[in-house]
C-alpha cells in the first residue's frame, strides 16, 4: 500500500509542520508518539505518525529543550527557568532559574544521560527590545563559550566542566564512557571521557570537525551500533559517524536547514528529523519546517528520561 506521505527518495514528509525552529524530536514509548518543540512558536508538540495528528502546548515563553520525566511530565527548558510541566492537568513548577541574564539569552539543547541527569546548553538570542539592546551593550562581547549546566532532580542547576557558545548533538556512547556534544559555530564536535556515576567529564578531544560546504553539526542521537548521527544544519542532510569519527553515510534531505534527528517507531528503526524555516523561503523550500522520517536500516535506542522519581 503506498505511502499517504510525501516522499523525497528513501526520505518522506511526515507532517508538514511549517516550523519556525522545529526541534528536539523525541519518542515516547508509552504512547507510542513522537514529542517536538517549536522553540519560537514557542509550544510543545506531540505528533501521531499512525494518524498524522499533532497536538500542541503553547509555552509562557521560548522552549529550547526538553525531557520526558519517568513520571510521565515533562521537564522544559525555557528561556525563564526549568519547569516541570504536567501537561494533562496543567500543573507548572518551577524548578530552577536560567544561569543566564534571560533578555540576553535562552537555554538551547538538552537531553538525558542514562541516570536521567538533564544537560542543557545555551546561546546568546537577545529579545528584540531597547532593555536587551541595552544589557548586551552593557555586558561586551557575547561570542564566547559559555558553560553547559546539568541538573540531578531535587538539586540546583550546575555547570559542567564544558563550554560551548552554541550547545548541540548532545549524546553518550552505548556503555555510558563517552559524552559527545557539538558546538555549532565552530561546526566541532566534541567527545569526552565520561564517568556515568558522577557525571564527571574529561579528557576532551575533537570526534568530528566539518568544514563550511558541510553545514552545521546540530541535534544528534546513538544507534545501536554506537554510531552518531547527526543533523548538519544548513548542510541539507544527517550523517551518520563512526565511533572513530569517520562518516560512514549520509541521507540527503529535501530541507537546507535540519535541526536534529531521533529514532523512533515501535522498533526504533525509523529516524525522524525537524528542521526549520526560518530565513527560508516558501518558493525555495516549500516543506522547511516539516518533520521527516527515513527507515535506514538500523535500529535506535529510546531516549533516557529524566529521573523525577526515586528510582536510580
Amino acid at each position: 500500500m503506498a505511502s499517504r506521505f510525501e516522499r523525497f527518495g528513501q526520505v518522506e514528509l511526515v507532517h508538514d509542520a511549517r516550523a519556525i525552529t522545529g526541534e528536539s524530536p523525541t519518542w515516547c514509548e508509552r504512547e507510542q508518539r513522537l514529542y517536538w518543540i517549536d522553540i519560537e512558536e514557542p509550544a510543545l508538540h506531540r505528533f501521531d505518525p499512525s494518524t498524522g495528528d499533532d497536538q500542541r502546548w503553547v509555552m509562557p515563553c521560548q522552549i529550547g529543550a526538553f525531557a520526558l520525566c519517568r513520571s510521565g511530565d515533562i521537564l522544559a527548558a525555557l528561556r525563564l527557568g526549568l519547569a516541570r510541566i504536567s501537561l494533562f492537568n496543567r500543573a507548572f513548577a518551577a524548578l530552577d532559574a536560567p544561569p543566564y541574564n534571560p533578555l540576553t539569552h535562552r537555554f538551547n539543547e538538552g537531553k538525558c544521560d542514562a541516570r536521567g541527569r538533564f544537560w542543557v546548553g545555551a546561546k546568546f538570542d537577545p529579545l528584540p527590545s531597547a532593555t536587551a539592546e541595552r544589557h548586551a551593550s552593557a555586558l561586551g562581547p557575547l561570542t564566547g563559550a559559555a558553560p553547559i549546566h546539568v541538573l540531578d532532580y531535587g538539586e540546583a542547576l550546575r555547570p559542567a566542566h564544558a563550554s560551548a557558545v552554541i550547545a548541540n548533538g548532545m549524546a553518550w556512547s552505548l556503555d555510558n564512557r563517552v559524552m559527545y556534544f557539538a558546538d555549532t559555530p565552530t561546526r566541532r564536535v566534541t567527545a569526552f571521557d565520561f564517568d556515568i556515576e558522577s557525571g564527571a567529564l574529561s579528557s576532551p578531544r575533537v570526534f568530528a570537525q566539518f568544514q563550511g560546504s558541510d553545514g552545521k553539526p546540530d541535534g544528534a542521537a546513538i544507534d545501536r551500533e554506537g554510531f552518531y548521527w547527526c543533523a548538519l544544519y544548513g548542510g541539507g542532510r544527517v550523517v551518520r559517524i563512526a565511533p572513530n569519527g569517520e562518516i560512514e553515510r549520509e541521507i540527503r534531505l529535501p530541507v537546507s536547514q535540519p535541526t536534529m534527528c531521533a529514532f523512533g517507531d515501535a522498533d526504533y528503526r525509523s529516524l525522524y528529523v525537524t528542521s526549520a524555516a526560518q530565513g527560508v523561503s516558501k518558493q525555495s523550500e516549500p516543506h522547511a519546517g516539516g518533520i521527516f522520517r527515513c527507515r535506514p536500516g538500523i535500529e535506535g535506542r529510546p531516549p533516557h528520561l529524566f529521573a523525577d522519581d526515586s528510582r536510580s
